[in-house]
């Protein structure tokens, strides 16, 4: 009879508080050999904090970890280096102007070593590159690599030193659907190799696709460890939140021919944000009331620069800009809003939000820009609040304190004042620019709940998300943008698979 084999993590019971704030509270968690086992939860519920003990970012206050079999201390991330342990970040730790094989290398060896040879370390980190099915040129400079290749070398790094076991954190956030299922597949094959894979994501398509094991944290608690075919995405929603997922109410109607065009963009071009070169060039299209028009694409490929023109925020070189008829190419930012232009800008804390004023100042920052609350010329600040204090029992802003401060909610709660904000401005049209970046599934929901709303109501919405699964969910209409030209429209739901990766890859459609 032979032992049963050692899993390759195992963290028994472990405990981290931050002050009075329990982050984990007697987590047990753990991998076993050739699995992939992901982590879910929403945002606060413990997640980063565990992979940050197991990884040696932070100490555990009590519990253990052991690592094959053998019971470890992790207090710094070259410790758990040496444990075999890899860890590849949503926010890459790259250094751009250096090569493939420079940041592979970096830290591997010392920098007065004479025998260090770069010959020959470009042939390694091919070679190990190659074995682990994830070919790249070693003397390439990263700052020049798309994004999913900057990811492939963090992943080649880890294993170069020696990781058995890969903590893979949101790793799909900035990539479009190619590039996803690449990924998904070099995890697998890994897998397969009898790596560990830890996945933090909250892509439950993505969880379903890949997953031998998940484990669901809520509030710090471990509250559910499931195999394979034991779960599915309503399993997996409601052990996150506590409760059922809220249902997407049926279309009511949508645009139709009809309709009147609320945004009319005529061959719009826009200098590039970095560089030299246009962004947008000579882009075309139109937002209908009742209509979500969604704007698919890799990042980069002129999004933020259509964006920022249409907000008035950048000129633009040639070509119109109408909002229900009316010109508004050269107009500025607060004359638009007085349009009926409203925005969920992506960076809700440094676009959104001014975190050291209040709700109330924040939910009122717009209107007292274009001239509202004003009373005998003075800004009525008793209205401002009871305003405020309205909007924030309405979408359910936790906690719903006029006084209290944008910084000390939050992300969800912030987005939730943004939002209150801009559709309480009755917008003719609004831009949804990424609405639910980092926010837990609960969050999701709620948003997406306001945005058809406003839809279904003969608002217009123009959608940019780099979370595929959300924007055919939403849109009723999506165009892909490659180097900032349009590759492909269609309706949401005539869209294949296919199609879509070939545009968002700019290769033409075939005929």
């Amino acid at each position: 009879m032979t032992d049963a084999p050692h899993l390759a993590v195992e963290m028994q019971a472990i405990v981290k508080r931050y002050g009075d704030v329990v982050a984990n509270d007697h987590v047990d968690f753990d991998v076993a050999p050739g699995e992939i086992h992901v982590l879910l939860g929403e945002n606060g519920a413990g997640k980063t904090t565990l992979m940050n003990i197991l990884f040696g970012h932070a100490a555990q206050d009590a519990g253990t970890i052991a690592i094959n079999g053998d019971r470890v201390d992790v207090h710094t991330p070259q410790a758990a280096i040496d444990h075999g342990l890899g860890m590849v970040h949503q926010h890459f730790s790259l250094v751009p102007s250096f090569t493939v094989a420079a940041n592979v290398m970096l830290g591997v060896g010392k920098v007065t070593d004479l025998n260090l040879n770069i010959g020959q370390i470009r042939r390694d980190v091919n070679d190990r590159a190659e074995q682990l099915g994830m070919p790249i040129d070693p003397s390439a400079r990263v700052e020049d690599l798309p994004v999913d290749l900057q990811q492939r070398v963090e992943i080649v790094k880890a294993m170069y030193r020696g990781a058995r076991t890969l903590i893979m954190d949101e790793p799909t956030s900035l990539l479009g659907p190619t590039q996803i299922q690449n990924l998904l597949a070099m995890l697998q094959r890994l897998r397969d190799d009898g790596h560990s894979i830890i996945l933090v994501t909250h892509k439950l398509a993505e969880v379903m696709e890949v997953a031998d094991r998940v484990t669901v944290l809520r509030r710090g608690k471990r509250v559910s460890s499931l195999m394979r075919g034991e779960f599915d995405e309503r399993t997996l929603a409601r052990a996150m939140t506590g409760q059922e997922r809220e249902v997407l109410p049926p279309r009511a109607g949508g645009a139709t021919d009809e309709s009147s065009t609320v945004l009319e963009v005529q061959n719009l071009t826009v200098a590039a944000a970095h560089g030299s070169g246009n962004a947008v060039d000579a882009l075309s299209f139109g937002v209908r009331s009742g209509e979500i028009l969604g704007i698919a694409g890799v990042e980069g490929n002129g999004q933020r620069e259509l964006i920022d023109a249409l907000l008035g925020i950048r000129p633009a070189i040639s070509g119109t800009i109408t909002l229900d008829g009316e010109g508004l190419t050269d107009a500025e930012p607060v004359e638009r809003r007085r349009r009926g232009l409203g925005a969920i800008p992506e960076d809700r804390q440094g676009l959104g939000l001014i975190l050291d004023m209040t709700l109330a100042e924040n939910v009122a920052l717009s209107d007292i820009a274009a001239g509202g609350y004003r009373k005998r010329g003075m800004i009525d600040w008793t209205k401002v609040h009871n305003h405020a204090a309205e909007l924030l029992e309405e979408y359910d802003v936790r906690p719903p304190d006029p006084t209290a401060t944008a910084g000390s909610l939050s992300g969800g709660n912030q987005q939730k004042v943004v939002l209150a904000r801009e559709m309480a401005a009755n917008p003719r049209l609004l831009i949804a620019d990424n609405p639910t970046w980092g926010l837990d599934v609960g969050a999701i929901d709620y948003v997406h709940l306001r945005l058809l709303e406003l839809r279904d109501q003969g608002g217009a919405i123009l959608l940019l998300s780099l979370d595929l699964e959300e924007l055919f969910k939403l849109a009723d209409k999506v165009i892909v943008l490659y180097r900032g030209r349009e590759m492909l429209t269609g309706d949401a739901e005539a869209i294949d698979d296919d199609e879509l990766a070939m545009a968002m890859a700019g290769r033409e459609r075939d005929s």
